[in-house]
């Protein structure tokens, strides 16, 4: 299952579990995890993206290690709504993650979650070279905290 709608993702995850949230980069993916109760996300590795079978493989260590229920991909819309190439792209990631995995796939719009993550590293004051290495991780932690907030019950 895919969908873009929260309440159905959530209807399909009934009893909670962790879930792996991904900023798709086209040199890399950043992942991050939330716990069972989707109260916070944490930015995890950021890894080489590869070929698809590669990142199966990648992803399929991740979910089994984190008992992951369900994935939540970035959505890279443009700034009016519309969607591009790397919108097209994300559609069909979320498909082979779905299809691979066997797990609900949601799609968050990630408009500006690259930006907050940037911000919130500055304010840590976290260097230039440390930044470029973690911001895909920091982006797919934005991403997936908006997602389990509005899981939660919030208005986003």
């Amino acid at each position: 299952m895919i969908t873009e709608h929260a309440p159905d993702f959530a209807d399909a995850l009934p009893d909670g579990g962790a879930l792996l949230g991904l900023d798709l980069g086209t040199k890399t993916v950043g992942t991050a995890t939330a716990d069972a109760g989707w109260r916070f996300a944490t930015a995890g590795k950021t890894v080489a993206r590869g070929k698809w079978g590669r990142d199966r493989e990648t992803l399929a260590l991740i979910i089994a290690e984190r008992q992951v229920k369900g994935v939540v991909i970035g959505l890279p819309r443009n700034m009016d709504g519309t969607e591009g190439p790397r919108a097209q792209a994300a559609r069909a990631y979320a498909r082979n993650c779905a299809d691979a995995f066997e797990l609900p796939v949601l799609l968050w719009d990630e408009r500006w979650s690259t930006k907050s993550a940037e911000a919130a590293m500055i304010g840590q004051d976290m260097s230039r070279r440390k930044r470029a290495a973690a911001i895909d991780s920091h982006a797919a932690a934005v991403i997936l905290q908006g997602a389990i907030d509005r899981l939660a019950g919030g208005v986003l």
